[in-house]
């Protein structure tokens, strides 16, 4: 079945000489797929598509009959087409393939195609708009099979200059991606996978993004919606299998409002901090729009967050205030945005700040109010001042067990999420509220100079007796690696004020939180989750939020974790190293999963299977295109993080550390 076609567009496919006589392969004009043949010297091209099933005819094979006759045999199962005509045995033109125009030209053999027609809108152009009208502007994903309808809307937006998307290798750090971008910048990315064993890759960040109360949009593919049930190839009941990690987690229909679906999955996402998700089955993508559909936004669809504490509560808390002597101040992760009026009524009170491991660096160390980490992570000076006090302000602030904040002193515990407050055990004044808008009505309400001890000379005494034990730590050495001490000295003293750190799980961080001195940079982990492999990942999410929100712009990101937790997910390197992502990764290798054998030993067990038999991560950085460094000897360490900093993309720092020095 030849066509004759009209203001053709030609596109050159293949050499001459490159497909032997006898023989087929796909090719691509424009955007579409063809299987060209070559039949003694005579080539034709017609559809790839067969149209059983859809088998790739290209990756068929030309088969001769007994009557001399050739055909073109489908791959899949067998259906036969004249290379010549299109048609199958017996003529059938309504089963037969579009024949293309072809010709043999001194550069090369080129197919003409009519001009494609405009575009025509279909139901995911319109939710990948509302998804960028809503601020997601930034999408880490696998293209593939049951997601191809939404990826080309996605390729569009990124074509407009809407969105950045980067194609990672594995979803399980693209999931992390989005939660560490998300627990960056309070705002939702997205990330794609197709349906199946894609989908469910994502679990473990989404999880991790769900307990740390990070909001993120999961956008996955589905088999189509007319084999749903019976078990079709890579089926799953995604809205079953994603109910207890999602807020919000829908299937797009043919009759869905499609932008409403978008809009309540992103607003759930902002406004819940928390999990939102869209199942797209493969045939509802590619569907037209209906007239006049309009993407939407999010104008006049969220209210404003600042909630102010009842007047009763404040004045409680007030009561308390007033009758102290010896204050301090706890922040958690949840007072992040709002550390400047915190701070401000720490001052006012005299008290130390003391922070949970997830916000350490929400204040500098350097501050003279600061003490530091509290809890397993900790430091001696932040644990004093929680035995000295006489009254606890605790600013968002979950109170887990790993924090250690004692029941035994008088608590006001603020929070802007109800079920936080007074969550363990009961506190003496829980007051809900806006962090920011809280500390502000407090300092309001007290006078300039409160009465309570000035702490800060015990402050900077406990810091001079901590620093010397740490001084003390950096010449100890049995001829195994570096210790901890050494390690995060020298980031301490190169990392940029303004940097963004991601830290993964183990003793690596144990040992970033008891060492590392912050000067305000921001630091992200896997809080509630506890999760190995989430720091580089996340770090890709921190380095995305520098390319899409101003206030991030120019921020150097940088990454650390153990040899067990970049193995997790160290594929992804090449994802940093295709984007150029500008990101600093500082490995501590120590040739095993250095915590739980430090657990096994606690408890009484012998060590067992925690040793890890490892590449070298600088070379294999090397390998993937990128910066590598390997460090063996004190003397290079800081001249090492220093050479990786100023690297313009990715590079990492392989440490080789003492397991048993952290």
């Amino acid at each position: 079945m030849s066509t004759q076609k009209q203001q053709l567009e030609w596109y050159r496919v293949a050499e001459i000489d490159e497909l032997p006589t006898g023989r087929v392969k796909t090719v691509t004009a424009g955007t579409h797929s063809m299987a060209l043949t070559n039949i003694d010297g005579e080539f034709s091209a017609m559809d790839n598509r067969c149209p059983h099933q859809g088998g790739p005819l290209g990756e068929g094979s030309i088969e001769i009959g007994s009557d001399g006759q050739c055909w073109l045999r489908c791959p899949w199962h067998g259906w036969d087409f004249d290379p010549k005509t299109g048609l199958p045995p017996g003529g059938h033109e309504d089963a037969g393939q579009t024949l293309y125009p072809i010709e043999v030209r001194e550069g090369g053999i080129y197919i003409g195609l009519e001009v494609d027609p405009p575009h025509t809108k279909t139901v995911t152009d319109v939710m990948a708009e509302t998804m960028t009208n809503w601020g997601v502007t930034s999408v880490f994903g696998m293209v593939g099979h049951s997601n191809l309808g939404l990826s080309d809307a996605l390729r569009l937006q990124e074509k407009q200059e809407r969105l950045n998307y980067y194609g990672i290798r594995h979803e399980g750090a693209a999931a992390f991606a989005c939660s560490g971008y998300a627990k960056l910048t309070g705002k939702p990315a997205a990330c794609l996978t197709i349906a199946g064993p894609g989908a469910t890759n994502l679990m473990t960040g989404l999880w991790d993004a769900k307990v740390d109360r990070a909001p993120v949009l999961a956008l996955t593919g589905q088999v189509d919606a007319q084999v749903l049930g019976p078990g079709a190839f890579q089926e799953i009941d995604l809205a079953a299998a994603f109910a207890p990690v999602t807020r919000f987690s829908q299937t797009v229909l043919h009759t869905s409002k499609h932008a409403e679906l978008m809009s309540l999955a992103c607003k759930t996402a902002l406004v819940e901090r928390d999990v939102a998700h869209l199942i797209f089955p493969d045939d509802v993508q590619t569907l037209a729009a209906a007239e006049p559909a309009q993407a939407a936004s999010p104008e006049g669809r969220v209210a404003a967050h600042s909630i102010a504490p009842a007047k009763q509560v404040l004045n409680d808390s007030l009561t308390l205030i007033r009758q102290s002597k010896r204050p301090i101040v706890i922040v958690g992760y949840g007072a992040r945005e709002a550390m400047g009026e915190v701070i401000a009524l720490a001052e006012q009170l005299n008290a130390p700040v003391l922070t949970t491991f997830k916000a350490k660096g929400q204040i500098a160390d350097d501050h003279p109010l600061a003490a530091g980490v509290l809890g397993r992570s900790g430091t001696p000076v932040a644990s004093w001042f929680m035995n000295e006090c006489d009254l606890i302000l605790a600013f968002g602030s979950s109170f887990s067990n790993h924090t250690g904040i004692t029941p035994k002193r008088p608590i006001i515990q603020v929070d802007f999420d109800r079920m936080t407050l007074g969550k363990f055990h009961s506190v003496t004044v829980p007051v809900w509220g806006e962090i920011g808008v809280t500390a502000e009505s407090m300092a309001a309400e007290l006078p300039a100079s409160s009465g309570t001890i000035d702490q800060r000379p015990e402050l900077a005494q406990r810091w001079a007796i901590w620093r010397a034990e740490k001084r003390s730590r950096l010449n100890d050495d049995q001829g195994k690696g570096l210790n901890s001490s050494l390690v995060f000295a020298a980031l301490s003293s190169v990392a940029p004020p303004d940097a963004i750190i991601a830290v993964d799980v183990g003793n690596n961080t144990y040992s970033f939180g008891r060492y590392f001195e912050s000067k305000g940079q921001r630091v992200l982990m896997s809080g509630y989750l506890g999760s190995i492999g989430f720091s580089f990942s996340a770090a890709m999410g921190a380095w995305a939020a520098t390319q899409d929100q101003d206030e991030y712009r120019g921020r150097k990101v940088i990454s650390v974790s153990g040899d067990g937790g970049f193995g997790q997910y160290m594929g992804d390197f090449n994802t940093a190293v295709k984007y150029n992502m500008d990101i600093t990764h500082v490995l501590l290798n120590n040739a095993q999963l250095g915590k739980i054998s430090k657990e096994q030993r606690a408890g009484e067990w012998p060590v067992w299977q925690t040793e890890l038999h490892n590449p070298s991560f600088s070379a294999y950085a090397k390998l993937c295109g990128g910066k590598g460094i390997r460090v063996t000897k004190a003397e290079q360490l800081e001249a090492a993080i220093n050479v990786a900093l100023v690297h313009p993309g990715p590079a990492l720092v392989e440490i080789i550390t003492d397991a048993d020095l952290i």
